[in-house]
């Protein structure tokens, strides 16, 4: 931590999980199942599957979900299976860069919450392979509010849930439709490229890191 004595007026720092806590992409599971990247691109748009797993962040069930997309696209029900049931394999272990920027943070008395679009069902799951948990004040899921970001209404609950001031807060996200509603919300934000340009962020925003 940089032992600077530095002034703030951000209390609390909000971080995405997926590719910023957590690597995430469908892809590393894919490539055991199909020949080639292009074959994997191919069943990615042919099943539309990154537009039918964003129903399942925003609260879809998981189980009536593969039943009804395989149903849709048989000739890809197996792959779509897959996706769920070998759902452990869409994820690596934490960024250990970003899990110790959190801990500074954290060691620096900040508030710090986690908003991300993940499934109530597949975080349940992927919860026990991580052990940062301990360091969150507190968690809203898209799969639990059954509204995923960038929806202004998920940003709202998390404010109204923990007496957050937007314009007191910072939150750290990869995708850019997501710190741009979250810039229009009042926060200040950071398109999470990799935990060191983070860290460089937030000092000159003034934060202890």
């Amino acid at each position: 931590m940089n032992s600077q004595i530095v002034s703030t007026d951000i209390g609390t720092v909000v971080f995405d999980l997926g590719n910023v806590l957590i690597p995430w992409d469908v892809r590393w599971l894919l490539r055991g199942l199909f020949d080639s990247d292009a074959a994997v691109e191919a069943f990615l748009k042919d099943a539309d599957i990154m537009s039918w797993h964003a129903q399942q962040d925003a609260g879809y069930p998981v189980t009536q979900a593969v039943i009804e997309h395989s149903a849709k696209h048989p000739q890809h029900a197996a792959a779509i299976r897959a996706v769920y049931e070998r759902w452990h394999e869409t994820m690596r272990d934490a960024n250990p860069d970003s899990v110790a920027l959190l801990r500074e943070l954290k060691a620096a008395g900040l508030r710090l919450y986690a908003l991300s679009n993940f499934s109530a069902e597949l975080f349940a799951l992927s919860r026990p392979r991580f052990d940062f948990w301990d360091a969150f004040d507190g968690i809203v899921l898209s799969g639990e509010e059954g509204v995923s970001k960038p929806d202004a209404a998920i940003y709202r609950a998390l404010f109204e849930r923990y007496s957050i001031v937007p314009e007191h807060a910072v939150f750290l996200d990869d995708s850019l439709p997501n710190v741009e509603a979250s810039r229009a919300l009042g926060m200040r934000a950071i398109h999470f490229k990799d935990a060191d340009t983070a860290r460089l962020e937030l000092r000159n925003m003034g934060l202890p890191v």
